[in-house]
């Protein structure tokens, strides 16, 4: 049995498949980052789900593929995590990067990028996936993600600044005061995770001005610092998976216009098309095996 896992930092989406790849089931968790969770917590919260913990001794591979998976000391920090619950398979542990390649990737070269939590891109030639500048989480970078968006709302209602009447209805919604949100920013862990949750705010203001402003300036920051970076990317298509891509998918198209690029394909979650990518590549095993 083969267990598929795309993961940001927010959610997890699991997909069981048997050796003909073949889905047997599927669950959800919360999402796991190195960055900011232990192995410790994926062994808890794994044993925890209780369709994963009845399968788990039959499972013979994992394929996992995160946010922050980027160098082998985070993987190995996921990978421990795994082989605690997996005891009996080989556990992969690979970048969401590789997953949004993989499950965008129709035959030519792409550059596929993330818009969800976080945001990152890659260049695809259909065998290598590699980058040219890095993604710098949160605090530094995450240009167009939920958490840009939603640190952005957050700053803007304590300064003063959400124009009527999204101020009210913010403080009308969250009862917070200025002390909550910095003790959660700066003091609570997965920080990240508390400021994109604030992007269903977004969502439902999504036709004001305000909104869609910070939205565009948001993807047309990341577009001119992560797409833009590649040489072929006026020659390319340009693909997405996340939320904040597909929610947003007017504005994002709009803004690919702007910057002369071509629009690929815009995916949710990738987890579907990452499974078939996986079952075409047992196909080709059990054909190199006749």
């Amino acid at each position: 049995m083969i267990l598929i896992a795309e993961s940001g930092s927010t959610k997890s989406d699991w997909v069981l498949l048997d050796a003909k790849g073949r889905e047997i089931d599927r669950w959800n968790t919360m999402g796991f980052n190195p960055y900011f969770h232990s192995a410790d917590l994926v062994h808890e919260k794994l044993t925890s789900t209780d369709g994963l913990r009845v399968w788990a001794e039959k499972i013979e591979q994992t394929w996992f593929y995160g946010a922050g998976c980027s160098s082998d000391d985070l993987k190995a920090t996921i990978k421990e995590g795994l082989d605690r619950v997996f005891v009996n398979a080989t556990n992969h542990v690979g970048h969401d990067l590789e997953a949004a390649a993989y499950a965008l990737y129709e035959g030519e070269p792409e550059i596929a990028c993330i818009l969800g939590t976080g945001s990152n891109s890659c260049h695809f030639d259909g065998c290598s996936v590699s980058e040219e500048v890095p993604s710098l989480a949160y605090i530094l970078g995450d240009e167009g993600s939920a958490s840009f968006i939603g640190k952005r709302i957050v700053a803007d209602y304590l300064y003063k600044r959400l124009p009527d009447p999204l101020q009210s209805d913010f403080e009308r919604t969250y009862k917070l005061s200025k002390d909550d949100i910095i003790r959660s920013v700066y003091n609570k862990p997965f920080a990240n995770v508390y400021l994109a949750g604030f992007g269903p705010f977004a969502g439902k203001h999504s036709d004001h001005p305000y909104i869609k402003g910070l939205v565009k300036e948001g993807f047309s920051k990341f577009i001119e610092i992560h797409v833009m970076c590649f040489d072929d990317a006026p020659y390319v298509p340009v693909s997405f998976v996340g939320s904040v891509a597909k929610i947003y998918e007017d504005i994002l198209t709009e803004c690919l216009n702007d910057f002369g690029l071509r629009k690929g394909q815009v995916l949710a979650k990738p987890v579907n098309h990452l499974i078939q990518y996986h079952v075409n590549f047992l196909k080709v095993l059990e054909l190199q095996k006749h």
